[in-house]
């Protein structure tokens, strides 16, 4: 976690299109509480090369409030970094001896009271 002006100065040290979030809550609440948590709010702005440099204070009070979720806006960025889709790497290492035990994405992901 860190202060959210402290973060921003990534601004700084970054030349080219940067996209910036501030999302209400904290790191932990936004990403274990989920995309349909009904009181998230998030603020984004991306910034293009040659544009000019805006003040952490400005750039809160000029970006508009999105109610909902940070998570469609992160899922439509990371599809706009994609040149094309690919199919997942098949599971498990035969050649190596390491079969296929489940499908993924495991057990584990129910807590440890499922033996193995």
């Amino acid at each position: 976690m860190a202060p959210w002006k402290s973060a921003y100065k990534i601004h700084d040290l970054t030349e080219g299109e940067l996209t910036f979030v501030l999302t209400s809550g904290g790191h932990n609440a936004g990403v274990v509480s989920g995309p349909e948590h009904p009181r998230r709010r998030y603020r984004a702005h991306k910034r293009l090369p040659g544009d000019n440099f805006i003040d952490p204070d400005t750039w809160m009070q000029d970006r508009e409030v999105v109610q909902g979720s940070w998570w469609p806006y992160w899922d439509k960025w990371l599809d706009d970094q994609m040149s094309t889709k690919l199919a997942p790497p098949s599971m498990g290492a035969p050649r190596k001896g390491c079969k296929v035990l489940r499908d993924a994405p495991g057990e584990y992901v129910f807590g440890s009271s499922t033996s193995h």
